[in-house]
Parts: C-alpha cells; structure tokens; sequence
C-alpha cells in the first residue's frame, strides 16, 4: 500500500520554538521572550557578531538539542501518523549531532522512520531526493521555497519570526492539532 511520506523539520516545529531563548537569554545577557524574536537571525537580537553567535552555537546545540523540550502536540499527532505515513525528519543541524539527535527521538518516544541532518537551511535536495508529499517548518523562507520549488504543501507553523506573507502551497498553522486537520484535508483532496 502506497504511504505518503511527510518532511517534517525538528528545531521549531517537533521542538518548541522557545528552546534556544533561556540559554541565550544566560549567555548574552539578555531579557528575551520568544514574542521578541521577530526575525530567524538572531544576531540584532543578541548585539553581538555572526562569528561569536555561530561559535556560541557550536559549542551549545549539543545541550540544547539532548534537553529540547517538545512542542505541544507534537509527540501525540505525530504518533499518530506512525503506522499511516512515513516519517522523515529533515534538519539544518550538522550530521555530527545525529547520535545526540537519534537518542533525543528515542529519549521522546517520537517516532521516526528516517532522519536526515543535512548541515544546511537548503532543504530542497533532500525532499526531492525522499519524494516527500507534505512537508512541516518553522522557518519562513525555508516553507516558500520548498513549497514552489518542489510544488508540495508545506505547513508553516507560526512563530513570531516567521509572519512573511504566503505564497500559494504554505498553510499557516497554530499548533500540532491544527496541522493534523490540515493534513487530513490535504490528504482528502488529493487521495
């Protein structure tokens, strides 16, 4: 039997978006709340460079990825999906963090049928490459490519820095619950 396969992003979108604030807001010295981010960099954000926020990065994303707390919803509709579609996660982080990611899945119970850690906001080869049907981010550029390069759904969940207007194929959504009904309409019209 044919099962569509989803793309789904992690840092975000399975993760809660808040994630990285109670570490930057530590490290930098800063009061930040997730309504204060109102942009993917955070580099104005935080009144430091691009080369001290990557290097930041690099030394946290191992701890922040293992203690991630999960988005509302998401481990309960997802495992829902487990027997129905398949399931490939599709992430920017490097292929050197897939052991702390692989175990964090595990840690979670959330259900995966393959990761790709691609090292890249690029996403546009790997879901070609997988033939994903749907794919789920948090990243508002990202969701406008894939959605008119590889002319498939994607379902945006809102954030405060990602509120660009939609071009047609990205379906802004609130919360997991929300995206599964979306899901569920897709799947209807196109089946």
């Amino acid at each position: 039997m044919f099962k569509r396969r989803f793309g789904i992003d992690i840092d975000g979108t399975v993760t809660c978006p808040s994630t990285f604030i109670p570490y930057l807001n530590e490290s930098f010295q800063k009061n930040l709340t997730l309504d204060d981010i109102t942009d993917y960099d955070l580099v104005p954000f935080l009144d430091t460079t691009e080369e001290k926020l990557n290097e930041w990065m690099e030394q946290y994303e191992p701890i922040i990825y293992s203690e991630a707390p999960l988005a509302n919803g998401a481990l309960e509709v997802i495992n829902s999906w487990k027997d129905k579609y398949e399931l490939y996660y599709i992430s920017a982080r490097g292929r050197h963090l897939y052991d702390i990611t692989e175990k964090w899945f595990r840690k979670h119970g959330v259900h995966y049928h393959h990761i790709d850690l691609v090292g890249s906001h690029d996403k546009i080869e790997a879901v070609k490459k997988y033939n994903i049907d749907i794919f789920f981010e948090d990243k508002y550029d990202n969701a406008c490519n894939i959605a008119q390069q590889c002319l498939i759904p994607v379902i945006l969940f809102d954030t405060p820095y990602n509120r660009g207007p939609l071009p047609e194929g990205v379906i802004r959504v609130y919360n997991w619950h929300e995206a599964k009904k979306k899901v569920e309409q897709l799947v209807a019209t196109t089946s």
